[in-house]
Formats: C-alpha cells, sequence, structure tokens
C-alpha cells in the first residue's frame, strides 16, 4: 500500500477515535421512558417539523417524496409516474392505500399476494408497496413481509414506490420498534430500514445507485 494512502486511513482512524461513542452501560431512561432517547439525534415534536425533517433526510438520501392532498391524487402521481417512465407492468400487493391507485394504472400486475414467478417480478418496471412507518430521523423506511407485500417486492423492481399516509411518521428509530412490538407483540420475522435506493461506493469511493437493487425510490405520501 503506498504511503500517502497508508497516511490517509491512518488519520480517518484518528479522527474517528476522537469522537466519543454513547456509552453502552447508558441505562438512564429518556423522557417517554426509552434509553435510547438519550443518545439518539433529536427529533421535533410537531407533525409539520417532524414532515420537514423527514423530507430533508429522504432528500440527502435521494428518494423522492411527493405529497398528495387525497386519495385521487395518489392516483394521478401514480400514473404519472407510470407515463414518465414509460412502465410496462408493476409489481404490488393488496393494501388499503394503494389498491385503487394500482388499479387505476391499466397495466399488468404481478400481485406478490398470490403465487407468482420470480422471473416475472424481475421483469416488473416498478414494485408498489406499504411500508410500516416513515421514519423522520433518517429518512428511512420500515418494511416487513406483512407491510410491504413480502421480501422480494421492494428488491427485484428497479423503481419502488411506497404508498404511505402521513399517520405513519414517527419520530425516530425508538420509535419505529415500539410501533413493530406493539403491532405483532414482538419483532418480526423480516423487517428491514429502507435509506433510499440501492447504492454502493466499493469502486474508488464513487456512489454508484442500483447496484444491488432498486435504483430509484419513491413515497407518495397521502396528507388527507
Amino acid at each position: 500500500m503506498p504511503n500517502d494512502s497508508r497516511e490517509k486511513i491512518l488519520r480517518r482512524i484518528r479522527e474517528a477515535l476522537a469522537v466519543n461513542a454513547p456509552p453502552r452501560h447508558l441505562s438512564a431512561a429518556g423522557a417517554d421512558g426509552h434509553p435510547a432517547k438519550e443518545w439518539l439525534p433529536p427529533v421535533p415534536p410537531s407533525g409539520s417539523e417532524l414532515l420537514a425533517l423527514f423530507e430533508r433526510n429522504s432528500e440527502a438520501l435521494h428518494t423522492e417524496v411527493r405529497r398528495c392532498t387525497d386519495p385521487a391524487m395518489v392516483r394521478s402521481e401514480l400514473a404519472a409516474l407510470a407515463r414518465e417512465n414509460g412502465w410496462a407492468a408493476v409489481g404490488a400487493h393488496r393494501f388499503a392505500l394503494g389498491d385503487a391507485a394500482i388499479s387505476g394504472l391499466g397495466l399488468p400486475v404481478v400481485l406478490t399476494d398470490e403465487a407468482y414467478e420470480t422471473s416475472a417480478l424481475e421483469r416488473c418496471d416498478a414494485g408498489v408497496s406499504g411500508c410500516s412507518c416513515l421514519i423522520a430521523q433518517t429518512g428511512g423506511i420500515l418494511v416487513t413481509s406483512a407491510s410491504a407485500g413480502g421480501r422480494a417486492l421492494s428488491v427485484l423492481p428497479p423503481h419502488h414506490v411506497v404508498i404511505a399516509s402521513i399517520d405513519q411518521l414517527v419520530g425516530d428509530l425508538s420509535d419505529a420498534f415500539a410501533l413493530l412490538k406493539a403491532a405483532d407483540g414482538s419483532v418480526p420475522a423480516f423487517a428491514s430500514f429502507i435509506t433510499g435506493p440501492s447504492r454502493t461506493g466499493d469502486i474508488e469511493r464513487i456512489l454508484v445507485l442500483g447496484a444491488h437493487g432498486p435504483k430509484r425510490l419513491t413515497v407518495l405520501l397521502l396528507e388527507g
């Protein structure tokens, strides 16, 4: 390894060691009784500020957020995405927020609620799913098999579209885990935090989107 590369690595290690990590022994509970609140980045209390934080963090992650005032706008925005990108088929699952919007596309739909061929889902231009919640603190999206139509729908098609409502927006990661436990009694077998489109920076530290999954991520957020 060249000396200049070795020195850069050592400099980064020294910089990292200079920052104190959260104490592992921390036991004091936060304001809402969860110990993680003490060291997680703070989040604003109000809905409008939470939404603004989610949008800022989503933009930083290359996630597109489209606000929708009512279900009719969700349908029109999804149809606009289909036209803009020339979709020929979509993958989806049955969920309350998305059923009407998906059926209104007039396109072939591979439903992951039913038996399907993996190759058919791979040929879909987009995967449309719900989610468990949106996380303002990170701009992330929490999905499970139940809330997002299985494990493959959010991974195989090149464009992942999440349809969610404003009441699914939570403050931080501890809120997201509390929601999971409240819904299922325990953390489900499959849960994933999606933080933007698939990406890698392994080669020459150059960011490449769509390396191991969708290269585009869109959230249609129903505010009404």
